[in-house]
């Protein structure tokens, strides 16, 4: 797979390796999501105790491993936009630790900016494509994805600024081994769930154009809308909708989607009333249907 991913961006050939490569990725995911449901858990953040957990696994990545944000004395790390946000993460159920966490960042009013808004409107050259052209209750943004080293598959110093890190092998059984890696896939589309199936159809993200590179391969196209800037290390802004993600997903990232979905949504009526107090709307259905 490395190999291939060498040769994706080169002349006549690239297309039909980035074919191939998408197929591989395709018959993998089909594989992981038997597993994925043995080992892994997707869950949306609706009590204020779920809510401290995902804030401390935050501060363990964001302050204490990568240094982007300053270390808080109560150890969570929030900041203003957390208060509109859906929290959705991952447990590992061998450990019932947290295996990843990403938020999902609404705005009710054109005075609640996302961050994309509020610190990176510089990024956005494609303006037909800025929030602003969106109703506000249309529009979200991915951010704060954070998953601890325990459960990354590459060393930090390998791709400097990204959530990666080494797996302790001697803790898990292979078949965990190969769900770790879709960790970070598996929160995209858990917040792409939450997102299109409460009216958010128009999603930002600020990320790594090597992120965005290696998400296309299983068919989550995001485009970019302007150049490279300075934030977190070197991030573009992107979009998607959910036309975009339905379009383009490969089978077997479908299979593993509905599998995702099925998880966060078999508890809807309970989460529902969970979140009442918090104002959040909970989906109404799945974005894939069928088993």
């Amino acid at each position: 797979m490395k190999q291939l991913r060498a040769l994706a961006d080169k002349p006549i050939i690239g297309g039909m390796v980035k074919k191939a490569i998408s197929t591989l990725a395709s018959n993998d995911a089909k594989h992981i999501s038997e597993h994925f449901s043995q080992y892994l858990k997707p869950q949306v953040a609706s009590t204020a105790d779920l809510k401290h957990e995902v804030f401390k696994l935050r501060h363990n990545v964001y302050c204490e491993e990568l240094h982007f944000e300053d270390l808080k004395p109560n150890h969570e790390e929030f900041d203003e936009f957390d208060s509109h946000s859906i929290h959705c993460f991952i447990r590992h159920l061998g450990t019932s630790q947290m295996a990843g966490t990403v938020r999902l960042i609404t705005s009710d009013h054109p005075q609640q900016l996302l961050p994309i808004e509020k610190f990176c409107s510089h990024a956005i050259e494609d303006l037909s494509l800025s929030p602003a052209n969106f109703a506000r209750e249309n529009i979200c943004e991915f951010s704060r994805l954070a998953v601890p080293a325990m459960f990354r598959k590459r060393a930090i110093d390998k791709f400097a600024g990204a959530a990666t890190g080494a797996i302790d092998e001697s803790t898990f059984s292979a078949n965990e081994l190969r769900c770790f890696p879709y960790i970070a896939i598996c929160l995209y589309m858990a917040a792409a769930a939450m997102a299109f199936h409460t009216n958010r159809l128009h999603a930002f993200v600020m990320m790594e154009p090597r992120l965005a590179r290696s998400l296309s391969f299983v068919g989550i196209n995001f485009k970019q809308l302007g150049e490279p800037v300075e934030y977190h290390g070197k991030r573009a802004a992107y979009y998607i909708n959910s036309d975009m993600f339905r379009k383009n997903i490969s089978s077997g990232y479908i299979k593993l989607m509905k599998s995702i979905e099925k998880e966060l949504f078999s508890h809807q009526q309970v989460a529902a009333r969970e979140s009442q107090s918090n104002g959040i709307q909970l989906p109404n259905g799945p974005l894939f249907s069928g088993g």
